[in-house]
């Protein structure tokens, strides 16, 4: 494989698909519960959301496609400025996390912390943050 040269590089995300089982639930969890700026939907089987610039489709499955009930391999980071205030705050809305957050990497000038919840359909996700050390 050659190194790729000057000119286009695939450099951001603009958008990230997911299939969940029930559209509205999903809705209903990434507006109200994760506060994130529900930007349309495409009836009647997609919604769309802004998250800091990168667009998320959620979507029902295509005929005679994945199963939503399968095991997800995908996982969404969501950077936030205080992960402990994120937490209570996801916590206080129903959100169960999977382990209190935590550091995961300790970086020469950082600590990268992370708490990981999952979806109504079973999508891990995690919130994270690159914290200063000191």
């Amino acid at each position: 494989m050659t190194a790729v040269s000057e000119g286009f590089r695939v450099s951001r995300i603009g958008q990230i698909a997911m299939t969940v089982g029930d559209l509205p639930r999903a809705v209903a969890f990434y507006r109200d519960v994760l506060g994130m700026r529900f930007l349309f939907e495409a009836p009647p089987a997609m919604a769309f959301f802004d998250c800091g610039g990168i667009r998320l489709m959620l979507s029902l499955p295509e005929e005679g496609g994945a199963d939503p009930g399968r095991q997800f391999t995908s996982i969404l980071y969501y950077a936030v400025d205080d992960i402990h205030a994120a937490a209570a705050a996801l916590e206080a809305r129903g959100v169960v996390f999977e382990a209190a957050p935590h550091i995961v990497a300790t970086l020469p000038h950082t600590d990268l912390w992370m708490a990981f919840l999952r979806d109504q359909d079973g999508h891990l996700l995690a919130i994270m943050r690159e914290a200063p050390r000191g």
